[in-house]
């Protein structure tokens, strides 16, 4: 077996093996049957071997069928499974040994035909009993069953033996698409077979074995009839298309000959015609030159792309015509020409017009020969491209400029700046500086007027600076409203800062867009080349982080950028990821700040009793430790982790909360307050995720607090009406925190549906008898009086900060003085310490 792999021969010899039991069992079997039933075995597996011998070819295909399966079905369905398996075996095997050498194919393929119908006859045999059992013994009945039966045969033999070469040749071992698009006519065959079969069955189990000796020779008759006559059809149809195709062949190569000839004359005669019209009617120009470039013959075309005639190009050299630079590149290119290796060349070049324009010809030259000339001579081909170059001009001005102001763009200052990065790095004495601009408030421009009055103020502003810029300063639009100017060959550092205390004077001059008058202010950050960029990317990128800086210290105005930025940002960049990480990974944590009743303003309960707690987020980080809100929030907010990091606070302190009032009925009137954001405030599905929460914890809406600050609330007021009045119909109650600090107004506060007020820790802080703080929280609390809101104070961290405040008659307080923020863990503990609930 040199050629199977190893899974092939196992697979080989368990089917071998397989076959050979099977066999072994059938033929002991029949060792105990009485004579005839041999006698029988044996006609069938004549006529089974015989029918194999003369198969019928279906007309118009590559199939055939054989009769054997019928004598096998019919065996099988007379005297049983062993029976028709040794027939079938050996009808297979007879078959093998006429058709194949290899002793390999000899013992398989024999070994799986009695193997498969052996099984599936059992299935079969199985299968009838339960029918005559049932009831269903007709030959419509007995019929369909062998069809079915016959149909499995067919797919397990089938797939036994093409999966031996399948595996021989590392392929997988069966693939149903393939087994029924090439396999599916036989597949029909064999079901026919069985049809027939079931057929003699009946019939000779209802009129005796006499019937099928007269219908057995019949039908061999019949099928060897069909095999010499479809045999006779295809010697006949094979005759009659070799000899038609012969007749076409010798048809068609005695017309190819003569057209070829005649074709060969006409071509010949034509020639001369051919060329002489296409040079002279030609779209393109062409002229016939001397290898000095002396110009023998013109067309038409040519004269009129020059503007001349053709008398007046004829003996002129035409390189005559050519522009600058180009002539003495034209006279290179035809002196070539005297070359052995000279191929022609294609060139573009400009030409002068007539009229004294230049225009760019597309130059093709080769090698001419005429039959009579006395010397080679040169074609050339010239086409008018000076639309494409124009356009090209155009898309390669549209590909680093901006379409609006008609400044440079990103690519093109990156390119710019790059060739200056480079020349620094060789030639120190060449510093430069990048400065990033950026317009304060340009979006409520476009906001408020348009974008059409935007664009018109961007062309304004890239004008202005433009007419502030030395000669060598190059400015360019990197988009939206931010711009760069690369101050090339500067003498020191100073002359770049004085260039943008220039530029901020030029641009708060009032700009006039329409009838409107702008007043605008730009930020703008500055880099060095003494910093030592290695690319353009990272000069623009710290100019970048400059402006940034010179923006958050109030615009209008500039910031140098140092590495203490770069730090910044890659600390900022870091804290961003690990953030993201933090959620995922349970890091961060939440604490619980006590707030207690004081017995003042907005206040019905037991003074000193506690109220409830400020849930409170804190992260737990692996390196840095315990990092408090304000070192990572602002990270949260700017990169969109706000929503994520408020449901995980609002669940987990709503859980908590419920669990400390289950565990003991005097904290049932507990309360807990959780910060918003901006952003949660303008979450659509704000509404949603507190009613979750609250649903999921199984807390009282009443017991939640929900805080948002001052400036949050006047920012988005005119948004936030409808949602705040939809918590409030969800009976969580609202509190503005940080009262104090924004610009809230009497009319908007007295619309607001909020239930507390809470006094900014800055107010408390510094809070003394008869200052201007005092004077401050007395109005907050005197305010919530009158609005009949509860009055919050936050911060207190003195004995003399809680009694002032409770002689004003504030309702609330927290603060480091009364307790510190709690774990989860710490704050159960002290909720079940007796007397813990009142202030001490």
């Amino acid at each position: 077996m040199p050629d199977y792999n190893r899974q092939a021969a196992i697979f080989w010899w368990l089917m071998v093996g397989s076959g050979a039991l099977v066999l072994s069992g059938c033929l002991l079997w029949l060792v105990q049957q009485p004579w005839h039933t041999a006698a029988q075995i044996a006609l069938g597996l004549a006529l089974a071997v015989g029918s194999g011998l003369f198969p019928v070819r279906v007309p118009g295909t590559r199939h055939s069928f054989a009769a054997g399966e019928i004598f096998i079905f019919l065996v099988l369905l007379m005297l049983g499974p062993a029976a028709a398996a040794i027939v079938a075996a050996g009808e297979v095997a007879i078959g093998a040994f006429r058709t194949s050498k290899r002793w390999t194919s000899r013992l398989v393929s024999p070994a799986i035909s009695g193997l498969s119908i052996w099984c599936t006859g059992h299935l079969l045999m199985r299968v009838l009993a339960r029918l005559e059992a049932a009831g269903y013994s007709a030959a419509a009945a007995v019929a369909a069953a062998m069809m079915v039966f016959a149909s499995l045969y067919f797919v397990m033999n089938a797939v036994l033996l093409t999966g031996v070469q399948r595996l021989k040749r590392n392929e997988p071992f069966f693939r149903p698409l393939d087994a029924i698009s090439s396999l599916r006519w036989v597949g029909m065959a064999y079901a026919g077979s069985a049809a027939v079969a079931t057929l003699l069955y009946v019939t000779w189990r209802e009129q005796g074995s006499g019937v099928l000796w007269v219908m057995v020779p019949l039908l061999g008759m019949l099928l060897v009839t069909l095999h010499f006559y479809f045999r006779q059809q295809e010697a006949h149809e094979a005759m009659r298309e070799a000899s038609a195709g012969a007749a076409a062949r010798e048809a068609a190569m005695v017309l190819r000959e003569t057209e070829a000839q005649a074709r060969h004359f006409r071509e010949l005669q034509a020639s001369e015609r051919r060329f002489h019209s296409a040079f002279t009617h030609a779209s393109i120009g062409m002229a016939l030159v001397q290898l000095d470039g002396r110009m023998l013959q013109v067309n038409r075309a040519l004269a009129q792309l020059l503007g001349l005639t053709e008398d007046g190009l004829v003996d002129h050299r035409i390189s005559e015509f050519a522009v600058g630079d180009d002539r003495g590149e034209l006279d290179e290119l035809l002196g070539r020409a005297h070359r052995r290796d000279f191929a022609g060349f294609a060139q573009e070049l400009r030409f002068r017009h007539a009229s004294g324009s230049n225009l760019w010809l597309a130059l093709s030259c080769s090698f001419f020969t005429e039959p009579d000339a006395d010397a080679p001579c040169l074609i050339v081909q010239a086409q008018d491209v000076s639309d494409r170059r124009r356009a090209e001009a155009g898309l390669q001005h549209m590909a680093f400029h901006d379409s609006l102001t008609g400044l440079p763009n990103r690519r093109r200052f990156l390119e710019r700046l790059g060739v200056a990065v480079e020349r620094f790095r060789s030639d120190p004495t060449r510093p430069w500086a990048v400065m990033f601009i950026d317009f304060d408030r340009f979006k409520l421009v476009n906001d408020s007027l348009g974008h059409s009055a935007g664009d018109e103020l961007l062309i304004q502003m890239a004008r202005r600076v433009q007419e502030r810029l030395r000669p060598h300063d190059m400015v360019a639009r990197l988009g939206g409203d931010e711009f760069a100017i690369l101050a090339d060959q500067i003498e020191d550092e100073r002359q770049a800062l004085v260039l943008a205390e220039r530029l901020m004077e030029a641009l708060r001059r009032p700009f006039l867009v329409g009838d409107v008058e702008l007043i605008a202010s730009a930020s703008i950050g500055i880099t060095f080349s003494a910093i030592g960029y290695q690319s353009a990317d990272d000069a623009l990128r710290d100019a970048d982080t400059a402006m940034y800086k010179a923006k958050g210290a109030g615009k209008a105005r500039y910031a140098v950028f140092d590495a203490s930025l770069h730090t910044a940002v890659a600390e900022r960049l870091r804290l961003e990821g690990e953030l993201r990480r933090a959620i995922d990974r349970g890091e961060l944590t939440v604490e619980y700040q006590p707030v207690f009743e004081f017995g003042g303003n907005g206040s019905h309960a037991e003074p000193g009793r506690l109220s409830g707690f400020e849930a409170l987020v804190r992260w737990q980080h692996p390196q840095d430790g315990r990092m408090l809100p304000a070192s990572f929030l602002h990270v949260a907010e700017e990169t969109g982790l706000m929503l994520q990091l408020s449901d995980f606070v609002l669940h987990s302190a709503c859980h908590q909360l419920r669990q400390w009032q289950l565990a003991d009925p005097a904290n049932e009137r507990l309360s807990i307050s959780i910060n918003l954001s901006a952003h949660d405030l303008a979450s659509p599905a704000l509404v949603a995720r507190v009613s979750r929460a609250i649903v999921e914890s199984g807390l009282r809406a009443q017991d939640l607090t929900l805080e948002l600050t001052e400036n949050i609330l006047m920012s988005g007021i005119d948004g936030a009406l409808d949602t705040l009045a939809a918590l409030r119909k969800l009976g969580v109650k609202l509190a503005v925190d940080d009262f104090g600090t924004g610009y809230s107004s009497l009319s908007h506060l007295s619309k607001l549906p909020i239930d507390s007020l809470k006094i900014d820790r800055s107010f408390v802080s510094h809070l003394q008898r008869d200052s201007a703080d005092a004077a401050v929280v007395l109005a907050i609390i005197q305010l919530g009086a009158a609005l009949r809101k509860a009055v919050v104070a936050e911060g207190i961290e003195s004995a003399s900060q809680m009694e002032h405040l409770r002689e004003m008659g504030c309702g609330y307080g927290q603060g480091y003085h009364l307790a510190t923020p709690l774990t989860a863990q710490m704050a159960g503990d002290w909720l079940k310490r007796p007397g813990s609930q009142q202030l001490h």
